[in-house]
This record gives structure tokens, C-alpha cells and sequence, in this order.
């Protein structure tokens, strides 16, 4: 009988925002680092024979710390990276949220020339299908990315239209679902990688 592997997809924690960086070099901060550990000792971490993240700092320190608990190699997939938001850079919180309201709710229009909501979750799908193709390992697999693709994930996932109503819980990121890797079957949606932890101000 073939053993059931369960795909963690987890997004980064907290970073250190600074609208002087460009956004995909920002890093985790000491909360976002913390967050990631109490991730680590939960019981079925031990279980995760693969780790894989996006090319984005903050990605990569998650998957970093993850991968250096287990003692495995961090495999860089440069396909997971977040929706492409270049266009506008940094946004102060309110008007992201306003343009990232208008992204999930026009999938095929770019907003202000942000990444098409219909072709960041082609990337983010096929990114992950070459994963789950290409892996030989045993054990489950972590994959450390961004909540913009994770939520459009979900909604392939759940075989729903793309909407914001799939996106992770509020309080600087640090959530994960879970699925089959065979079957795609949704185990559970959203939880945070820190249950424990108070909810930050969003």
C-alpha cells in the first residue's frame, strides 16, 4: 500500500518591513523567527522529509530554520514567489489592502500593474505539481511561501473561484494548510503555525 504523504503549505512570519528594500529581500523578524520555531516543535514536524521555499528572503529564513531542526536541505523553487507586485513596490497598509482587495476580486485584470490573479495561481500550481512530480523522497513535505499564492492555491485546491475569502488569518502571517499529495484533498485550511501566540494588530 502506498504511504499517504501530507503537503504543509506554510507561509512566512512576521518580517522586517522596510520600504527602503525591495519587498522580496525582506527578512524575517525576531517575532517572525520566533513563530517559525514554536512551528518546529510540533509533533508532526518530525514526520516532513522534504523542504522546499521560495526564493524570497523571508521565505528562505523559513525554510531555513524548518530545514536546519530536521537536518535536511532546503530545496529553492523560484516559481513559489509571491504574486509579482513590482510595479508598485511597498504600498503602506491601507492601500495595499484596498489594492490587494482589487487583485483577488478582478482575477484576469492587473491592478496597477500588479501579476494577473489568474496567472500567479497557474504559477503557483504548476509549481507545486512539479514539486509533488519530481520528489522521490518519504516522509511528508513542507513548502514555505506567501499567503497571496497560498490563498490562490486554496481556491485550486477547493475547486472555487479565486476570492479573498481564501485568504490566511490576519496577524502578520505564519498560517498552514494541509493536503494529500496524491490526491489533493484538502485536510484541513488555515491554522496558525503558532496557535498559542496572541493575534498581532493587522
Amino acid at each position: 500500500m502506498e504511504t499517504t504523504r501530507i503537503v504543509y503549505f506554510i507561509t512566512h512570519a512576521d518580517v522586517e518591513i522596510d520600504a527602503a528594500v525591495p519587498v522580496p529581500d525582506w527578512r524575517l523578524s525576531a517575532r517572525g523567527r520566533a513563530r517559525h520555531e514554536a512551528f518546529n516543535r510540533r509533533g508532526f514536524v518530525a514526520g516532513i522529509g522534504a523542504v522546499y521555499a521560495s526564493n524570497e528572503e523571508k521565505a528562505r529564513n523559513g525554510g531555513d530554520i524548518l530545514a536546519g531542526h530536521l537536518d535536511l536541505p532546503v530545496g529553492i523553487v523560484e516559481a513559489l514567489h509571491e504574486n509579482d507586485r513590482s510595479a508598485t513596490g511597498y504600498l503602506k497598509s491601507q492601500e495595499f489592502e484596498e489594492t490587494a482587495n482589487a487583485f483577488f476580486a478582478n482575477p484576469e485584470l492587473s491592478i496597477r500593474g500588479w501579476e494577473r490573479a489568474v496567472d500567479a495561481q497557474a504559477r503557483i500550481v504548476q509549481a507545486v505539481a512539479g514539486i509533488l512530480d519530481s520528489d522521490r523522497g518519504e516522509g511528508d513535505i513542507a513548502i514555505i511561501a506567501h499567503g497571496g499564492v497560498g490563498a490562490l492555491l486554496l481556491c485550486h485546491l477547493l475547486a472555487v473561484p479565486i476570492s479573498r475569502t481564501h485568504d490566511q488569518p490576519g496577524g502578520g502571517g505564519g498560517n498552514y494548510f494541509a493536503f494529500d499529495a496524491r490526491s489533493h484533498r484538502l485536510l484541513h485550511g488555515w491554522k496558525r503555525i503558532d496557535e498559542e501566540a496572541p493575534v498581532a494588530a493587522s
